[in-house]
């Protein structure tokens, strides 16, 4: 029984693997929400029935995110390599892990905005065409404001997500705590650490929901 808390890992390597994991969830989250807001929005707008519907241009995006999304994110990393080597310089590491974490979850926050978006009430974008509202300010002023409370649980969603293919990136050298369960727990046969990883990812999704929670109720409120 003692063999279970028989670690080589310390606590200041738990830490630094949790800064990682959060560095990559971060940066990751924030350039695939810059991508993939605008490209959920670009979905809803020229689908049939949107308000500037074309069907190439939704053809072409729909068949992007799908291809992107089909993939699994483990095999995209792999797949995309050489990509990763050109942006970052290296294949391995947090930074490097931060391009196949994008490209993942672009796609993703677009479909996840989109279905967020199609929820709103037609009324709503009804009225805003009756008071001569453009298309910019329908979408600013009207579309995602009513949305906002789905659009927080769907980044919430997302960033839970992105806290998953962190820890399989780690696989690869990614960095992070996926890398700090392998390295140690799996290859070294490290029960604790693998155990003590377990616990941190459990506790940092369940901070990450209920606060997305939280916010989602005030967004409904206001």
């Amino acid at each position: 029984m003692t063999e279970i808390f028989d670690t080589r890992v310390s606590a200041d390597q738990y830490l630094d693997a949790l800064n990682e994991t959060v560095y990559m969830v971060g940066v990751s989250l924030f350039i695939g929400a810059l991508l993939g807001i605008p490209l959920g929005v670009a979905l809803v707008l020229t689908r049939r029935g949107g308000l500037t519907p074309n069907r190439f241009v939704y053809t072409v995006l729909n068949v992007v995110v799908n291809i992107v999304r089909s993939v699994p994110f483990i095999i995209l990393m792999v797949a995309i390599v050489p990509l990763t080597r050109i942006i970052a310089g290296s294949s391995i590491g947090s930074t490097a892990a931060l391009v196949p974490l994008t490209i993942y979850i672009a796609p993703f926050i677009a479909r996840v905005i989109e279905t967020a978006l199609l929820d709103v009430d037609p009324g709503i974008l009804e009225a805003a065409e009756s008071m001569g509202a453009t298309l910019g300010q329908t979408i600013r002023r009207f579309l995602l404001p009513e949305a906002k409370s789905s659009i927080t649980l769907a980044i919430t969603t997302a960033t839970v997500g992105l806290i998953g293919a962190t820890a399989m990136a780690g696989t690869i050298g990614g960095g992070g705590i996926g890398d700090l369960a392998v390295s140690y727990g799996y290859q070294q046969f490290d029960t604790f650490a693998i155990l003590a990883t377990v616990i941190i990812l459990i506790i940092v999704v369940q901070a990450i929901q209920s606060l997305g929670n939280w916010l989602a109720r005030r967004a409904r409120k206001d």
